[in-house]
């Protein structure tokens, strides 16, 4: 089976699912830290080198006050509960804004380079238009798109997962997901196991990769 090098997830549902559930919208997040951790399991086990949470976007913090800081809250538990699970640990986002945690800003500079089995990167309070927005406006001198990215130290994404019955990018790293293949489940992330990440090896196994080619 030709395995993924570098696999996001999109954690979608988590309200809907506390809805179904009988909880306010706002619970659900915390019942998405375990399948994040069986997610990174599960990666390991197959020889996925690198994983990105989709955690929050900018755009997500427009949302009750109540659920920002269950998010929030939610991305702050899930670095802690992974950092020293032997990973190379790194979070992208808007860290000027009063919308990032600040207990992740130790994580903005990327762990264990050395000792990580595998790279686990975190999207928080991410926006696409701030990651592109460094880009220089000097044609003269500007370095490569890549190179200009604040996101530049996440590579290339070979397979989205989504959760949540949605098919959208709803802009996830635009520039390492170009060429990514993207694998909805209409399941909700709390519900999350393992014979959905297999489904996905083996739809993915089934792809025509050919970069453009």
């Amino acid at each position: 089976m030709r395995i993924p090098k570098h696999i996001a997830v999109i954690p979608d549902g988590n309200r809907r699912w506390a809805k179904s559930a009988g909880l306010e919208k706002h619970e659900g997040y915390n019942h998405g830290l375990d399948p994040g951790l069986l997610f990174l399991k599960l990666c390991r086990k197959y020889g996925v080198e690198e994983v990105t949470y989709y955690g929050f976007t900018t755009d997500n913090c427009k949302r009750p006050k109540a659920q920002v800081e269950a998010f929030s809250k939610a991305c702050v538990e899930a670095v802690k509960l992974i950092e020293d699970d032997n990973v190379s640990l790194l979070v992208v986002g808007n860290t000027e804004s009063d919308c990032f945690p600040p207990e992740l800003l130790p994580y903005t500079t990327r762990t264990h380079s050395d000792s990580g089995d595998i790279k686990a990167n975190f999207l928080v309070n991410y926006g696409w238009e701030w990651d592109l927005g460094a880009m220089h406006t000097d044609t003269k001198n500007r370095k490569s798109i890549y190179d200009s990215l604040r996101s530049k130290d996440i590579s290339r994404i070979d397979l989205v997962i989504r959760l949540g019955g949605r098919s959208r990018l709803s802009g996830l790293l635009p520039v390492q997901s170009v060429y990514a293949d993207i694998f909805c489940l209409d399941d909700m992330w709390p519900d999350f196991n393992e014979d959905h990440f297999l489904a996905a090896l083996n739809w993915y196994n089934g792809q025509d990769i050919t970069l453009g080619g």
